[in-house]
């Protein structure tokens, strides 16, 4: 990951101002457009729709724009080993469909907020499956970012299991393994996005993940259940799809290239802010003393991660 440039006296260059407040905008907007996914997978359980068809319904919209930009970024560059294609379908069904899947089926049964900072764990479980796999010695740094991250979801559970104990239970545990399968995505990405490239690997995956999403509805209903949804439903998955699905792809994609990956993801800790602002405006979801500090929590404990991964970059 790239490192934090260090402060320096004289003032930057216009076109690198411009350059660094553009970046920081795209990845702020992109980190939370993406959090308000949850808001509004939410917003449409409250019309009677159930996981599988919101989740085939977001990946039709989406699935045009994934492959233009598979299209785009295979110009000008060899095609994909066998190898290498077998890695994007595995990707693909990690990261972008069994991942998706299994959050929709979480936000059945768990707010929004919680959704939000179980998700945020990713960071600190691609640190455990790297130290797992790569027998790698973790640093103290490391340790002490995982027990904060992990401190501050428990406490956050712990508020909202006493208001309903097996749903949050049974929720948090699917959403626990979305946030699991991210992070089997993003270290399995590590290994190949420097053969592919970052936007290829994205829109191959997306698309893998679209093919399966739709697939799947299609194995268990037919094509014109689809379409039985209140008008709202639809509204909010043309949102989804674009907004909360495309949109931040290329918006994280392009902040990244303009200030860097460590910048980028500290910017992304807005993410978990703006979805508990929706969730309390949109959704009328409570915002207890505990909920509040479980968020400082995970949002310090991922800038420990941040940072320490960044040192050894």
């Amino acid at each position: 990951m790239d490192t934090l440039p260090r402060p320096v006296v004289a003032p930057l260059p216009t076109r690198s101002r411009r350059l660094l407040i553009s970046g920081l905008l795209l990845a702020g907007a992109g980190a939370i457009a993406a959090s308000g996914k949850a808001v509004i997978v939410k917003l449409a359980y409250r019309h009677g729709v159930d996981a599988a068809a919101l989740l085939a319904l977001r990946m039709l919209v989406a699935f045009p724009f994934f492959i233009v930009m598979g299209v785009w970024a295979a110009r000008r560059v060899p095609p994909l080993s066998p190898g290498d294609r077998w890695r994007v379908l595995l990707l693909g069904f990690t990261g972008y469909y069994l991942s998706s899947y299994l959050d929709f089926l979480g936000l059945q049964y768990i707010t929004a907020t919680l959704e939000r900072l179980i998700l945020y764990l990713s960071p600190t479980l691609v640190v455990l499956i790297t130290l797992v796999l790569l027998k790698q010695r973790p640093s103290r740094r490391q340790v002490l970012a995982l027990g904060v991250s992990y401190l501050g979801v428990l406490l956050a559970f712990g508020h909202d299991i006493q208001l309903d104990g097996m749903r949050t239970l049974v929720g948090a545990a699917l959403v626990f393994a979305s946030a699991l399968s991210y992070a089997l995505y993003l270290f399995g990405s590590g290994q190949v996005v420097g053969r592919i490239g970052a936007v290829r690997l994205t829109a191959y995956a997306s698309v893998v993940a679209c093919v399966l999403c739709i697939g799947q509805y299609l194995l268990l209903q037919p094509f014109c259940a689809l379409w039985r949804f209140a008008a709202p439903v639809y509204w909010l998955s043309l949102l989804n799809g674009t907004v909360c699905t495309v949109l931040p792809v290329l918006a994280i994609m392009i902040g990244v290239k303009r200030i860097g990956s460590s910048l980028a993801a500290q910017v992304g800790m807005l993410g978990p802010v703006s979805t508990i602002v929706l969730s309390v405006w949109l959704l009328d979801e409570p915002m207890g003393l505990w909920q509040g500090a479980g968020t400082l929590l995970v949002l310090a404990g991922v800038l420990l991660v941040g940072s320490s991964v960044a040192k050894r970059a």
